[in-house]
């Protein structure tokens, strides 16, 4: 189900980014026309930095088919900000909750990291609902994303067992 991102997923994942597009820009802050103008040179440039560690990239595939993303950014000091999106046809599934747990076992085991991070708009239950079950909890801190305020999470990996 989950695949660390490679350059053969690039095909499939402009295609996922497209036929979502409009579902994602109804939670998220839209990637642009330049996003998928440049996708190849983006996909490559992706792949570099996570070849460096500062980014750990992955997809959510069924049945050949990606129907998300759960990625690990600004990797430092043992943390990371942890983002996630799942396709429309995906969600109400446990997808994205059973996605998002198998990232946060790699980020513990494979990846060293101690503390994830998140954020999602006070409007995206979606994504709230699976921070909260997940384990991440709520900082109290607010952040603005795109143009609506969003809560701040955090997820402490050595007390997971």
């Amino acid at each position: 189900m989950l695949e660390r991102l490679t350059r053969a997923h690039a095909p499939a994942l402009l295609d996922f980014e497209r036929e979502n597009r409009a579902y994602f820009a109804a939670a998220v802050t839209d990637r642009g026309d330049d996003y998928f103008a440049h996708f190849t040179d983006r996909h490559e440039a992706l792949l570099s930095e996570q070849a460096t560690g500062a980014c750990h990239f992955h997809v959510v595939v069924v049945d050949g088919e990606i129907l998300g993303r759960v990625n690990l950014v600004d990797v430092a000091d043992g943390t990371a900000e942890l983002g996630f999106r799942m396709a429309k046809k995906a969600t109400g599934q446990g997808l994205a909750t059973a996605a998002v747990r198998a990232v946060s076992t790699l980020a513990a085991t494979k990846y060293g990291l101690t503390r994830l991070r998140a954020a999602a708009r006070i409007d995206n239950l979606g994504s709230r609902t699976v921070l909260t079950r997940t384990g991440f909890t709520p900082t109290g801190e607010e952040r603005v994303l795109g143009d609506k305020p969003g809560v701040c999470y955090v997820l402490d990996l050595t007390t997971r067992s």
